[in-house]
């Protein structure tokens, strides 16, 4: 397999991890061409200076209970560099107070009444206590989004105080847009299990108490991981985005944009669904109609550095309950979260959800200004930055609707041999799950180009 030459379409960190999942497949003596046209690796992945301070702009943390990362991470030599969260929890805000974040939850999806107590009012909290002894029908195998269930056993309120803070941190999406099997799939598996109401199925599904950290991230931010996955690749960059993809011969034929032709002997995209869709549609029809059916939501991060002395409460971050006056969905206290580290705070105000142009409209100056008035509303701080980043995501964010599964089943059915995807909207928005599904790509060419 020497002799072989591969070609890796996008350069976040699913490309990279696939370009270095395959350096360590083939070999030397493979060729690696990495395609991505933007001015630094990395997609969603990206780390800048705020007030002095290394700060990633884009995603921020992974789960430590999945074990991509830390086992990634041992492969690189980089374990030393993995920070855990000070354990400090979030707060939610909803009808203008803040609240702690329910616990005994999956996403918000309450155990019992007790969890919610004080979010939601008595009726909520008595149709909570009573749910399990109402009817309950289930399909097994069925995936609807994660409001129509929620609001159907427990109520409007815990989805909009509950649930949907929590899913549109991690989707810019809402219970609504997100299917229970991408939201709360231990909660889907219990009730296929033959759990016998939501509660019941909920507490079968609840993670071990471990009183560990729950989420990492990396000391010096995610361009240590990118740059050490890119250095272990020793991919050849070509700073081109791929504008065609035509068969030749047992390969393919790569046309970039500024019209220079490539072979190779198997091809990753690790590009988004919509891009997908767009360049596959003539050699993978099949696939490139259900990638197109998958919907992306734009956000954008306002990283602030505040000073130091600035009283936030001792807790990681706000979430914001759905109805809420304001403009953001999301604060993260960074410097409580992972630490205070010299004389400034830092803290990351999410805006944008599915649909609402936020992100594709809004100037940088209203940007900050709503994130100064929502620091008011919240915290009753007039606050004073030190230096502010703007960062958009357009279209970034892949919405895991009902079916969102059989989607990517579909997509990978139909991609011809030789022909593998890798990226966010397969089997998890999370870095673990891109660095995942890279992985599972490589396996899959392994397979086929040894044939």
């Amino acid at each position: 397999m020497t002799s072989l030459s591969y070609c890796v379409v996008g350069g976040g960190i699913s490309g990279l991890t696939a370009a270095y999942r395959l350096r360590a497949a083939v070999g030397d003596g493979a060729a690696i061409t990495l395609f991505e046209p933007g001015d630094r690796l990395g997609g969603i992945l990206r780390t800048e200076q705020v007030g002095g301070q290394t700060m990633d702009v884009g995603a921020e943390a992974f789960i430590l209970r999945r074990p991509e990362m830390p086992a990634l991470l041992t492969e690189l030599g980089l374990s030393g560099r993995q920070l855990v969260s000070t354990g400090a929890r979030p707060l939610i805000y909803s009808r203008q107070k803040l609240h702690p974040l329910p616990t005994a939850t999956v996403v918000g999806i309450p155990s019992s009444a007790a969890s919610v107590a004080g979010l939601v009012d008595e009726a909520t909290v008595a149709r909570i206590e009573a749910e399990p002894s109402r009817p309950f029908g289930w399909r097994t195998g069925s995936d609807p989004a994660t409001a129509e269930l929620v609001a159907e056993r427990f109520g409007e309120q815990v989805v909009a105080r509950s649930v949907d803070p929590l899913l549109s941190g991690v989707y810019a999406g809402s219970a609504a847009t997100i299917g229970l099997r991408a939201a709360a799939p231990g909660v889907a598996a219990a009730l296929d299990a033959g759990a016998t109401s939501l509660t019941d199925a909920v507490r079968r599904a609840l993670p071990p108490a471990t009183g560990g950290p729950v989420f990492g991230a990396l000391d010096g931010g995610y361009r240590v991981l990118l740059d050490a996955l890119a250095e272990r690749a020793r991919p050849h960059r070509v700073r081109a985005a791929v504008q065609r993809l035509d068969p030749a011969g047992p390969g393919w034929s790569l046309l970039d944009s500024t019209g220079a032709r490539w072979h190779a002997d198997a091809v990753i995209l690790a590009i988004p669904a919509p891009r997908l869709a767009r360049l596959v549609a003539d050699v993978a029809p099949t696939s490139a109609a259900a990638a197109g059916r998958i919907a992306s939501a734009s956000s954008v991060v306002v990283a602030l550095a505040v000073p130091g002395d600035t009283p936030f409460p001792q807790c990681s971050g706000v979430l914001v309950a759905t109805g809420e006056t304001l403009r953001g969905k999301a604060i993260t206290l960074s410097s409580r979260k992972w630490g205070a580290r010299g004389d400034t705070q830092l803290l990351r105000l999410s805006f944008g959800r599915c649909g609402d142009g936020v992100a594709e409209t809004a100037s940088d100056d209203e940007l900050l200004g709503w994130a100064l008035s929502d620091l008011v509303d919240v915290f009753g701080l007039a606050v004073e930055p030190v230096d502010a980043r703007v960062q958009r995501w357009i279209e970034a964010m892949p919405q895991y609707g009902p079916g969102h599964a059989e989607l990517v089943a579909e997509i990978r059915a139909g991609l011809p041999p030789t022909l593998a995807v890798a990226g966010s909207y397969l089997d998890g928005i999370g870095v673990p799950a891109c660095v995942g599904a890279a992985g599972r790509a490589v396996e899959a060419l392994d397979t086929e180009v040894a044939r």
